[in-house]
């Protein structure tokens, strides 16, 4: 057996026993055992990795250990550019689209109220959602620390919080969104986009209320929702509000 010493930075300690937290652990390995083999044994998702430094220099997952090395590990940098010096993969994470698995349907519709393209279904399998991600290059969002772990995955974020507002905010947090967001552009129900249409031209007929006290209506392209500007767009806002003003 041959062995490395290993230092993994920021988040990725979470995936760690409380002994191997910030701080210079040693690691015993087979022979030709790459890094992606490590960060296996280690329990930590890589997907979750964006640069790993074996004695100075940048590597990928496959570089192969001998033994002796020093392997420095870090998380995905969404608010700093490292494309010079990466080796993990050719595309950076950029393309703000997503896919939620069955447990975050609440944050799949907050992420859909600031504008991102966010798909959640009820009754889709693992091996669905991992083929949805990778074909389409979304964001897998999920609970599961095993489903980050499939080989095939590139990108993914291991959602913590259990209350859909806390998951939203710690979503942001971790890729910077707050630039990005366009609020009211999306259909909280389908995904679909939102875009302005005069009263005389619904389709629908609307309660007496709202067609006597509204004015702006907004429509989905897709399933044809109408929305308006009522007591339930205003509390949206003030959270809207509260979640851009970090």
């Amino acid at each position: 057996m041959s062995q490395a010493t290993f230092r993994f930075y920021e988040e990725l300690n979470d995936f760690l026993p409380e002994d191997k937290r910030k701080k210079d652990f040693s690691v015993s390995f087979r022979q030709k055992s790459t890094v992606r083999d490590v960060l296996v044994s280690q329990g930590v998702p890589h997907t979750k990795v964006d640069l790993i430094l074996v004695n100075g220099e940048s590597a990928n997952l496959s570089c192969t250990l001998e033994g002796g090395e020093r392997v420095s590990v870090y998380p995905v940098f969404e608010s700093l550019d490292i494309r010079p010096i990466r080796k993990l993969g050719p595309v950076p994470l950029r393309r703000l689209e997503f896919v939620a698995d069955t447990h975050l349907g609440g944050l799949a519709k907050y992420l859909r109220l600031f504008g991102f393209d966010t798909l959640y279904y009820r009754d889709k399998s693992p091996e669905d959602l991992i083929q949805i991600s990778v074909v389409q290059g979304r964001v897998l969002l999920t609970r599961s620390k095993g489903l980050l772990s499939h080989k095939s995955v590139t990108r993914g974020i291991l959602v913590k919080d259990v209350d859909p507002r806390e998951q939203l905010k710690a979503t942001f947090r971790h890729l910077d969104l707050y630039a990005e967001a366009r609020p009211f552009s999306r259909c909280l129900r389908c995904n679909g986009m939102i875009t302005p249409v005069l009263k005389k031209d619904l389709r629908q007929s609307l309660p007496p209320r709202v067609s006597n006290g509204q004015e702006a209506f907004f429509l989905c392209s897709s399933c044809e929702r109408v929305y308006w500007q009522g007591t339930h767009f205003k509390r949206m806002g003030h959270f809207v509000g509260e979640v851009l003003k970090r």
